[in-house]
């Protein structure tokens, strides 16, 4: 019987994303980056499928650490209480594919900030909680990097109609995911369903994205 906590070797993974995707879209998936900034319900998952997809590299950005209150919907697990989510979504994504290059900043962004710690990012998930702190990012990334495509989030409250998520391209280089309305301040809260259909739409738009594929 095989040791159950073997460790596939880097060329074994590859060799399995490539009979999954084929050689020409590993390749690109492999080579490239994103940055996702906000590790809560929709980071963390689209975090998650990226690394599952096989991409090359990816820089996680959050200041907050796992609570009682993430595990409803957020990939962390009780273990991780306590911890930074920056370090448990590494540990998660190491037990995934341990060839993925992470890099962390346990930060929070801010106007002063942003733009040092994003500075060679190309594609950016914003994935915040707080609609103040969406407005911020989206708004400095279109005001300074025009040169990066940013995927956001917003409307994945409750337990509405699946089909009402859709992706839409708002500007040029901005791709918004979700409903578009619904809203936690409303009172009808955040299941994971909702936010995991929401998430899973922007880890395609980001896999659209480093395929060539621009449209939604």
């Amino acid at each position: 019987m095989e040791d159950k906590h073997t460790i596939l070797t880097k060329s074994e993974i590859d060799q399995v994303l490539i009979e999954r995707h084929t050689l020409p879209v590993h390749k690109k998936i492999r080579q490239a980056g994103a940055a996702i900034a906000g590790l809560g319900g929709l980071g963390s998952n689209v975090a998650v499928m990226l690394a599952r997809a096989g991409i090359g590299s990816l820089h996680l950005i959050d200041f907050d650490r796992v609570e009682p209150s993430n595990l409803n919907r957020q990939v962390y697990k009780m273990k991780h209480l306590g911890d930074y989510k920056t370090d448990a979504l590494r540990e998660e994504i190491s037990e995934i594919n341990p060839y993925i290059s992470v890099r962390t900043d346990t930060v929070k962004l801010t106007p002063d900030n942003t733009g040092v710690i994003l500075a060679d990012d190309r594609i950016i998930c914003e994935a915040f909680d707080r609609a103040e702190s969406k407005a911020m990012l989206v708004n400095h990334l279109l005001e300074h990097r025009p040169d990066a495509a940013i995927v956001s989030g917003s409307g994945m409250a409750g337990y509405g109609s699946s089909n009402a998520i859709h992706t839409q391209q708002r500007m040029k280089n901005l791709y918004l995911c979700g409903d578009g309305t619904s809203d936690i301040a409303s009172g009808i809260g955040l299941m994971a369903p909702r936010v995991a259909l929401c998430a899973a739409h922007q880890a395609n738009m980001i896999l659209r994205l480093i395929l060539g594929e621009k449209d939604v």
